[in-house]
């Protein structure tokens, strides 16, 4: 057999950029299979890997060693950076940190060439007659801020669009929302909501809070783990550290549920192949044998969650038969993972996008929690909701209110809100409602009510003016840290791009939006640092809060992104306002200051306690945190857990030790305990939604109890233990209000969470389907069932613009596009890819865009592995990737990952990225492809069930 040599990254652009195509290397090829890529995970252990000396002279210079997180996905994964003359030499993972300990990807154990990248914008950039031209950063400031204003003056401020990032710190998130605040709009946005809006909304209705309830590290203690819509073993690697620990120790049942057989499928106990867009079908399916069969936690239902009664009846339409037509799996295999699940208790349920990436995302997640809810299985070491977030800082960001319909902390539109931040922030709440639109549309003041979504900023664009809930169309976007490749119907993308007044990029990279929006000027390229020049703190999924070292100066002309913000808001007129309360230093604000100025103001979800000193001392002494329970052993953090995951109640000075285990009744509120947040009422329909017989222990009420506010105080008899100065502050005001923190004291003093403590809703009365439903994909091969389980009616108005149901899914496509198409993640790559597809060390692992498909559809379409095709949407999106033939999908599915750009329906835009940035891997986006669908209640995006065409090229 002839052998011949692999391409290198480098070839493998040279021949991409000449139009020829590359060699494939073999799919996913050097993932884990060969020693280098074990030592690379850390799972060979520290004593097989060998630090390789180059025979080079060595430096005399010092060597500093910098702890930093890794900026990928969202598990947290601690890194030594060693730093020597002021570059980034070596990097290990840290082998004491207690999430990773010494685990890496193939992304984390690249991280260095990140920050030291050639391929990275280098100055500001404009594009000005098809062609790049440098700037200074002061005219291009000037220029971006001067058009910014005529907008603003000619079409209000809700005609630009202020697209954040996942990858801020939290600062810099904190920093950007309020940035859009004083602007004067709620057209803020970021990466979540085409991620987890829809476990944000989903879970925060059914218990308290949208987030993960456990952490990584507890799942350790499980019996048993679902994992439903998560491919963990390539989209969070280290996460699966711990689900091997505890198959290891405690014999740990694992199910996976996907359409698709994926790495994490290969280490299941049980693999169920699940038809794409039925999940709430499967969750019935399973809880109608857990009710028939009397496994259900009775004794935790009556206690501790309202509705169930109404879910039982709902799963009685879901008959083994009904189940396994809608879904495709039989009753045998229904009934065996359902008795699995409640023969090993405690478990948890792990999900990621694709259950939220669906028209019915919202109802995913909520029929996944009710589940769990039957089950017994929340509040418990073992348990809960392991929801893992896909960017390093997306749990963060949204918890600082960069999104459209939240300001920081989930405080949400109405007056009360705004008047709290203004009184956070030290300005006039009048001076702050002046900078908005005064107009209103439909019924709402845009500083009431939601802005236009990431989702739909596109539709922002080229949606009839008259149609939109504001003054005038989006005609200025930036596109600050975001990927628009990671978004759906990329031929009407391009669109939008091409109308807009002004696009301004502002990234380490140029991205794929510098390259597919098809205009020959009004686009600037700002060069933002990495987070490796930088430094503050970023939330793992687990909700700990990490404190990063800065690595190394910015490189080239960059910038760091609060610095951007200063320098454009004081360009904008409103600097003063904006960092009223934060030192700058030359042009940088200080990052400790933020911190502070965030703590006054967090305490709905507890960003209050942890202070930038405890931060850095939990930083600088990771290693004193135990690897399964995080709590620490020894040192001045004795007792807390690792990162103060939130809440972390009242001020720094109260030394909450943060929250582990959301809802966990087990502990005192003062070591973490708390029950499930009574954030529904007290009573509907006569039935109480407030806790029955339980409570955290040494709850002095004892039982159920609506959340505390100074009235509540004052009939409990314990108004006269806040200091005089707490009164002052919290005379009129509650938990989440109460500037002083002297409301969440007392509580917390008294055994009692603030936020109250409720029943978990299986109901939620105030969405399209109170109780979750199943409902035809809009684009579905299964048409017979359209009529039984029917979307819902077209919507006039949701965040400000009308979107379409029934109308799409009445026109009948599955005979000329009879595959169900889905997307998902590489291990290789993450996001959008601009990154680290321009990272060789990676782009060398994983050379070609494809398409899996099923060797019956292969043989009978006359397509070898490996050969080019055409995948056709059915709204007229095209993308000309490679055929992977494999088993890993049936012949219903098509798989495609969505980390790559850089070609658009078979166009290689390659030229036109600024010389020398393009990555070394490019291939087309399968967003090109996906097809319209939002969720109702938060616009998530449909990638997970589209369908699609595939022909030989």
């Amino acid at each position: 057999m002839r052998l011949t040599r692999k391409k290198t990254a480098a070839e493998t652009e040279a021949a991409q950029s000449e139009g020829l195509g590359v060699s494939r290397r073999g799919f996913l090829k050097g993932t884990g299979v060969a020693a280098g890529g074990l030592a690379a995970t850390g799972l060979l252990g520290q004593g097989m890997i060998r630090k390789a000396d180059a025979q080079t002279a060595k430096s005399s210079a010092p060597v500093e060693v910098k702890r930093t997180i890794c900026t990928h996905c969202s598990v947290g994964c601690g890194v030594y950076a060693h730093v020597q003359e002021g570059v980034w030499t070596y990097q290990e993972a840290a082998f004491d940190h207690p999430i990773n300990k010494g685990a890496h990807c193939a992304k984390g154990a690249a991280l260095r060439y990140h920050g030291h990248s050639t391929r990275r914008l280098k100055y500001p950039m404009k594009l000005e007659g098809g062609k790049w031209k440098k700037l200074s950063w002061e005219q291009a400031i000037n220029e971006i801020g001067d058009k910014m204003l005529q907008v603003r003056q000619e079409s209000g401020p809700d005609s630009i669009f202020w697209l954040g990032s996942a990858k801020f710190n939290n600062e810099q998130a904190y920093m950007f929302r309020k940035m859009g605040s004083l602007w004067g709009t709620n057209n803020v946005e970021h990466q979540a909501r085409i991620c987890h809006s829809t476990t944000v909304a989903g879970v925060a209705n059914t218990w308290g809070y949208g987030a993960m309830t456990n952490s990584y590290n507890d799942m350790q203690n499980s019996k048993s783990i679902l994992f439903i819509g998560s491919n963990a073993a390539e989209a969070h690697p280290v996460s699966m550290q711990h689900t091997l620990l505890a198959k290891e120790r405690n014999n740990c049942k694992v199910v996976v549920v996907d359409p698709r057989y994926t790495r994490t499928a290969a280490k299941a106990d049980e693999y169920v192949r699940i038809r794409s867009g039925s999940d709430v079908a499967f969750i019935w399916g399973l809880l109608w044998h857990i009710f028939a069969n009397g496994w259900e936690d009775k004794e935790f239902i009556k206690q501790r969650v309202y509705g169930m009664d109404e879910i039982r009846r709902e799963v009685q339409q879901f008959p083994p038969s009904v189940v396994e037509d809608i879904t495709g799996v039989g009753e045998a295999q229904m009934y065996k993972v359902a008795k699995m699940l409640a023969d090993n208790r405690p478990g948890c349920i792990v999900w990621c996008m694709g259950g939220t990436q669906h028209t019915t995302g919202n109802n995913n997640t909520r029929a996944y929690c009710i589940l769990e809810l039957a089950l017994g299985n929340v509040g418990k070491s073992g348990a809960g909701a392991n929801i893992y977030r896909g960017h390093d800082n997306v749990q963060g960001a949204t918890d600082f209110g960069v999104l459209s319909d939240s300001l920081p902390g989930y405080y949400g539109l109405a007056e009360g809100s705004w008047r709290h931040w203004a009184g956070v922030w030290g300005l006039d709440y009048e001076w702050i409602q002046n900078r908005f639109d005064q107009n209103t549309y439909r019924g709402g003041k845009p500083m009431h009510t939601s802005g236009i979504t990431v989702s739909r900023w596109v539709d922002g664009v080229l949606e009839d003016k008259e149609k939109i809930s504001q003054k005038d169309n989006l005609r200025v976007a930036l596109y600050w840290g975001h990927a628009v490749n990671s978004q759906t119907r990329g031929p009407e993308m391009r669109e939008a791009m091409k109308k807009l007044d002004m696009m301004v990029i502002v990234d380490p990279y140029p991205t794929v939006a510098a390259v597919m929006n098809d205009r020959t000027d009004g686009v600037y390229l700002l060069p933002a640092c990495t987070q490796f020049e930088t430094y503050g703190s970023v939330t793992a999924s687990n909700r700990s809060i990490q404190w990063r070292d800065k690595v190394i100066e910015p490189h080239f002309e960059s910038k760091t992104d609060h610095e951007i913000m200063y320098l454009l808001s004081k360009k904008l007129g409103y600097e003063k306002e904006l960092f009223k309360n934060i030192t700058i230093n030359g042009n940088e604000p200080l990052i400790e200051d933020i911190v502070r100025e965030y703590n006054r103001g967090m305490w709905t979800i507890g960003y209050t306690g942890q202070s930038p000193e405890r931060l850095k001392y939990h930083q600088q002494n990771w290693h004193a945190f135990d690897f399964t329970s995080l709590r620490a052993v020894g040192t001045e953090a004795d007792g807390d857990f690792y990162g103060l995951p939130w809440p972390c109640w009242g001020t720094p000075e109260m030394k909450h030790p943060g929250t582990h285990i959301l809802y966990d009744t087990s502990l005192a509120v003062k070591d973490g305990g708390l029950g499930f947040r009574a954030n529904f009422g007290v009573e509907r329909n006569g039935v109480t939604l407030l806790a029955e017989g339980s409570a955290p222990v040494g709850n002095e009420i004892g039982d159920g109890h609506p959340e505390i506010s100074a009235n509540l105080l004052k009939q409990l008899g314990w108004w006269n233990d806040l200091t005089a100065e707490e009164k002052a502050a919290a005379e009129g005001k509650d938990w989440k209000t109460d500037l002083s923190g002297g409301i969440q004291r007392v509580s917390i003093k008294h055994g009692v969470a603030p936020f109250g403590n409720g029943k978990a809703r299986t109901i939620v009365w105030t969405f399209p389907d109170a109780i979750p439903k199943h409902r035809e994909p809009l684009y579905t091969t299964r048409r017979d069932l359209v009529a039984k389980y029917p979307t819902w009616d077209d919507f006039e108005a949701l965040y400000r613009l009308p979107t379409l149901y029934k109308s799409i899914q009445q026109r009948d496509t599955s005979a000329e596009f009879p595959i169900i198409l889905t997307s998902g993640r590489l291990v290789e790559y993450e996001g959008g890819g601009d990154e680290t597809r321009s990272n060789p060390w990676l782009a060398e692992l994983q050379q070609d865009m494809f398409v899996e498909i099923n060797p019956f559809n292969a043989n009978s379409l006359r397509i070898r592995d490996g050969q080019d095709v055409w995948v056709y949407g059915p709204e007229g999106g095209k993308a000309r990737v490679k055929a992977l033939v494999t088993n890993r999908v049936d012949r219903n599915v098509a798989f495609m990952p969505f980390h790559f750009g850089g070609f658009f329906q078979g166009e290689n835009l390659r030229n036109r990225y600024p010389e020398g940035s393009a990555p070394y891997v490019s291939g087309e986006a399968v967003n090109t492809v996906t097809t319209y669908g939002y969720d109702p209640v938060t616009l998530m995006q449909e990638t997970k069930t589209t369908v699609c065409r595939i022909e030989a090229a």
